[in-house]
């Protein structure tokens, strides 16, 4: 067995290490800095340089080894490479082999190019350990191009209302996404403090990111008519956000695909977007890989792993602590999939 499961998280024997753990352990393998994966509290853990960045940002002054995407590394009698999951900045795929056979653990996923996070790579395989944040046909995002030009068209209707936007975006991947795509001439673009702090990180390690500026209790939000201001989800319809004064808000979101989940948000505007691959990205990953065996994770998992059954597939459910892209608490899975 290449990879099993304990109390811990996902574990290899022949390499005596784990991967992306909930609960500390000596070492821990991390295939990207969201917090459902990388959590504090291991004793070493191993990753991407940029993962890395962005873990001591957050967790402190761990100690990290980094590895470059495509480079093998010998643990125990385990050989381990990281490849690109295009999910966020440095997050990558764990590619595990033992004795010949070889599994990939995908962490989170999406296979389209958002011109931000090193492209997705399919990695050959016997077993694939997918995620299904979204493994539902309803859920297919809107194409790169056509989600700038929408973006920028609501910013150019709310600064010519006199409205400031507010768009909700994760903090990590999401937002940067997002701003990068963005055109900084058409005005200013602002950020919570949690976004600034993530940009900062990152562009300290070559991501080339729009200037922006960070939105301070000191911040005349008047001086900056026309603005666009990205933001953490939880900061929408918060006093933070009310002090902007005539604003829209909005939230990029996967979730954004059920109609019920904006109503309930009371959005008026939603852009359907995620950093975790929809529908078809899922299905073409996993066709990629070559993998007879697939694991479902955080998503989905009974729904999907029934569907890949009936596409010849050996495919299963792996119960994790993994939350992916957080739903809407009413966005009721039996409903959804009904």
């Amino acid at each position: 067995m290449v990879l099993t499961l304990k109390p811990q998280g996902l574990y290899c024997p022949a390499g005596d290490f784990f991967i992306d753990p909930w609960r500390p352990v000596d070492r821990a393998l991390i295939t990207h800095a969201h917090s459902d994966h990388a959590r504090p509290g291991h004793k070493r853990y191993l990753a991407t340089p940029l993962t890395k960045a962005v873990m001591r940002h957050r967790l402190g002054d761990i100690t990290c080894q980094t590895i470059n995407y495509a480079t093998e590394q010998k643990i125990g009698d385990a050989t381990v490479s990281y490849h690109p999951a295009g999910h966020v900045p440095g997050s990558a795929q764990i590619r595990v082999e033992v004795g010949g056979e070889v599994w990939v653990v995908s962490g989170d996923y999406k296979t389209t190019d958002d011109g931000l996070s090193t492209p997705f790579e399919p990695v050959r395989c016997h077993g694939f350990i997918t995620e299904c944040t979204f493994g539902l046909p309803i859920f297919r995002w809107t194409p790169e191009n056509q989600l700038r030009a929408d973006i920028t068209a609501w910013w150019q209707r709310c600064a010519a209302e006199g409205k400031t936007a507010i768009l909700g975006a994760y903090a990590l991947g999401k937002a940067q996404r997002l701003m990068a795509g963005l055109n900084p001439d058409l005005g200013p673009i602002l950020t919570h403090g949690a976004v600034e702090a993530t940009n900062q990180v990152l562009r300290e390690h070559g991501v080339t990111l729009p200037d922006t500026c960070v939105v301070t209790k000191d911040t005349d939000r008047k001086a900056y008519p026309g603005a666009l201001v990205i933001a953490p989800p939880a900061a929408l319809g918060s006093a933070w956000a009310r002090k902007f004064g005539p604003r829209e808000e909005a939230f990029a979101s996967g979730w954004m695909a059920l109609r019920g989940v904006r109503r309930r948000r009371a959005l008026s505007t939603g852009f359907i977007v995620s950093d975790h691959a929809d529908w078809p990205g899922l299905l073409e990953a996993i066709q990629a890989t070559g993998a007879e065996k697939v694991l479902a994770t955080h998503g989905y998992t009974a729904t999907f792993s029934k569907y890949l059954n009936t596409l010849g597939y050996d495919a299963g459910v792996l119960e994790t602590e993994f939350t992916g892209e957080d739903a809407d608490p009413e966005a009721d899975p039996e409903k959804i999939a009904s």
